[in-house]
C-alpha cells in the first residue's frame, strides 16, 4: 500500500488549488515545497509587479482576495494572500523538501527528496507549474556578451540602473512593465521581433477578464489561435503614453551582440550597460526524467493535466493545459479538480 494518497509537487498557486481540491474530495494531501515559504514564484516577481487581472478573476477557490474586486493587486498582496491560503489548508505542507526524482514502483509513484527519504502515493501531482525555470534564448553572440545580462527573474526594481544603457528583449506585459519602469533612471530600448501589440484593459466598460470569463473562452484551449498572434500587450494607457515619449524605445530585434556592443537591425552599432532578457520561463520538471513522462525538449505528455504515458501522474499550472486560463490564478482551480477526477483521488470515499 502506498504511503500517501496523493503527493503534491509544489505550493504556489497551483499546488495550493490541488490541496484544496483534494481536501474538498475528503483527502489530506502532502504537499512537497522546496523553498522555506509557500507562494511559488510570486515573492520572486519584481517589486513593482501589477497583476493583469482584476483581484475578483486572481482568487483560488474558497477564499476571495479580500477589498475593491476591480483593483489590480500587486505582487506582495499576492504573496501574503497564497500564504494566508496555506495556512487555512487541510493539508501536510513540508517545506524545504526538494523533490529530486519521481519513479515508477510497486507501490504506485515513489517520490525522492533531496534528503534521500523515498515516499510513495497512489497519485503525484506535479504543480511546479510553468513559471519555474527562466528561459534564455540563443541569441547571436550572447555567450560573449560582456555586460551584464540578467532574465526578468533577476529584476527586482530600477535604482541599480541608473544612468545605464539598457536594452530589454520580450514584448510581453513583463518586458513592456520593466523597461517603462527602468527608463525613469536609464535609457532603454524594447527589443522585439514584431510591434508591441497593445489590447486595452477594457471592452465595453468592462476588464476583459470579465469578458473572456462570461463567455467561456477562459476555459477553451486557445494555444494554436495565441501563438499565432502577435503577444498582447494589457493596457490601460499608461506604457503606451511612456513609449510615446521616446524612452523607453521599441526597435527591431538587434542582429547579433559584440563585446559589450549590440548591433542594430540598421547596422548602427552602440555600448550598452545591461541587457535584461524578458523572454518567459520553461516548466521546471527535472524530477521527472526518465519516467518517459516528458517528450525530448522536456515537455510533459499530457491530456488535460493527466499524464498520458504514467498512470497515477497529473499535472497542474501548465499554459494552456485545459484552456487560457489554466495558469492563472482564477484557473488552476478548475484545473485541480479535473486532474484529480481523472487521477480517481478520493474516489473510495465518495
Amino acid at each position: 500500500m502506498p504511503d500517501h494518497p496523493l503527493i503534491v509537487i509544489g505550493a504556489g498557486q497551483s499546488g495550493l488549488a490541488t490541496a484544496h481540491a483534494a481536501a474538498r474530495l475528503g483527502v489530506r494531501a502532502l504537499v512537497l515545497e522546496a523553498a522555506a515559504e509557500v507562494g511559488g514564484s510570486w515573492p520572486h516577481y519584481y517589486d513593482s509587479l501589477e497583476l493583469f487581472s482584476p483581484a475578483r478573476f486572481s482568487a483560488l477557490p474558497g477564499r476571495p482576495l479580500p477589498g475593491d474586486g476591480d483593483r489590480y493587486p500587486l505582487r506582495d498582496e499576492i504573496t501574503a494572500y497564497l500564504r494566508g491560503y496555506a495556512a487555512d489548508l487541510a493539508a501536510d505542507i513540508r517545506r524545504g523538501s526538494r523533490v529530486e526524482r519521481v519513479a515508477a514502483g510497486p507501490d504506485g509513484l515513489a517520490v525522492t527528496t533531496a534528503d534521500g527519504r523515498v515516499r510513495t502515493a497512489a497519485a503525484v501531482v506535479a504543480a511546479t507549474g510553468g513559471f519555474s525555470r527562466p528561459h534564455r534564448p540563443a541569441l547571436p553572440g550572447l555567450d560573449g556578451f560582456t555586460g551584464t545580462v540578467l532574465h526578468a527573474a533577476d529584476y527586482r526594481r530600477p535604482a541599480p540602473f541608473a544612468g545605464q544603457r539598457v536594452v530589454v528583449v520580450g514584448g510581453g506585459n513583463s518586458g513592456v512593465q520593466i523597461a517603462a519602469e527602468l527608463a525613469a533612471v536609464a535609457r532603454v530600448s524594447l527589443a522585439t521581433r514584431a510591434p508591441v501589440a497593445w489590447a486595452g484593459r477594457y471592452l465595453l466598460g468592462r476588464d476583459l477578464h470579465w469578458w473572456f470569463v462570461r463567455s467561456g473562452l477562459d476555459a477553451v484551449p486557445l494555444r494554436r489561435v495565441w501563438e499565432r498572434g502577435p503577444t498582447l500587450v494589457n493596457d490601460d494607457g499608461r506604457y503606451r503614453a511612456a513609449f510615446a515619449t521616446g524612452n523607453p524605445d521599441r526597435r527591431e530585434m538587434f542582429a547579433r551582440l559584440a563585446g559589450g556592443k549590440v548591433e542594430w537591425a540598421d547596422g548602427a552599432v552602440e555600448e550598452i550597460d545591461t541587457l535584461l532578457l524578458a523572454t518567459g520561463y520553461r516548466p521546471a520538471l527535472d524530477y521527472l526524467a526518465g519516467t518517459g513522462a516528458l517528450d525530448a525538449q522536456g515537455r510533459p505528455l499530457h491530456r488535460g493535466g493527466v499524464s498520458a504515458t504514467v498512470p497515477g501522474l497529473g499535472y497542474v499550472g501548465l499554459e494552456f493545459q485545459r484552456g487560457f486560463g489554466s495558469a492563472t490564478l482564477r484557473g488552476v482551480g478548475r484545473d485541480a479538480r479535473h486532474v484529480l477526477r481523472r487521477l480517481r483521488v478520493g474516489a473510495g470515499r465518495r
